[in-house]
């Protein structure tokens, strides 16, 4: 069965839209969202569905703002009644675009380009942790990083990047040598580009190089406590409870 969340501004719609799902597929309805902001809290600490299924109009914004302000790992089919939005959707992690009213024949079809890119991802030993972004690009995978030092311009190996972290809006990218550059792209971008076999974002602030994670932990009993072989930040690091989930999940499969 299918894992989905609905994000959808019209209560009236959203019964509507989903009775018409439940018609031509299993699909288990998570949660429904109905803010931009209120998504963001959300995939902030649970990223469990399979795919999402989401209005572009919400009361305090496009649904294309969820998608620059935090790195979600989950394919989305957007949904909307101008097709101007089209282009913009293939840019914020969507596998189709539905206009509104939507039809049967274009739900159908969509569900059914969801399943192919699955089964074809599955060969993949954790396709879940893989940014959707770069599904039909796995091949590329990105091995080092430009960021500043000053006015200088530094390129970094990714092998040699401990940390990447936001701290008064600024990004800030660190090595294993202590020294600490900025970086022009938020952590969602980052989070997108990324090699998942490597990095994980543990968090709205944090993404980790696995191989300089020196141990882990249980904290408050449903959390972790991260402790790194290089000492930067002196705040403890703490991975959510949802997080916690697939971050043991993907420090065993890598």
């Amino acid at each position: 069965m299918l894992n989905a969340i609905v994000i959808e501004n019209q209560k009236q719609g959203n019964e509507s839209f989903q009775t018409q799902l439940h018609n031509v597929s299993e699909v288990n309805i998570l949660t429904t969202l109905t803010t931009v902001n209120q998504s963001v809290e959300y995939f902030s600490e649970i990223q469990d569905a399979d795919l999402i299924f989401s209005e572009v109009n919400l009361p305090d914004g496009l649904a294309f703002e969820i998608f620059r302000k935090i790195w979600v790992n989950i394919p989305v089919i957007f949904i909307s009644c101008c097709m101007e939005f089209g282009p913009k959707a293939f840019e914020n992690n969507a596998i189709d675009f539905l206009l509104k009213p939507v039809k049967t024949y274009d739900l159908e079809r969509a569900l059914e380009k969801y399943n192919i890119l699955q089964k074809h991802f599955s060969k993949y030993s954790n396709p879940q942790l893989m940014p959707f972004s770069s599904w039909g690009n796995v091949s590329l995978k990105k091995t080092k990083l430009v960021v500043k030092k000053g006015i200088e311009n530094v390129v970094l190996k990714l092998e040699n990047i401990v940390m990447i972290y936001t701290e008064n809006k600024v990004v800030y990218v660190t090595d294993n040598q202590g020294i600490k550059y900025i970086s022009n792209k938020n952590l969602g971008e980052l989070g997108r580009e990324l090699d998942t076999s490597l990095f994980f974002r543990i968090n709205r602030q944090y993404i980790l190089n696995v191989n300089y994670i020196k141990s882990f932990k249980s904290f408050e009993k449903v959390k972790l406590k991260i402790d790194i072989s290089v000492p930067i930040v002196k705040h403890p690091i703490i991975i959510g409870q949802e997080t916690a989930t697939a971050f043991r999940k993907w420090v065993q499969e890598i």
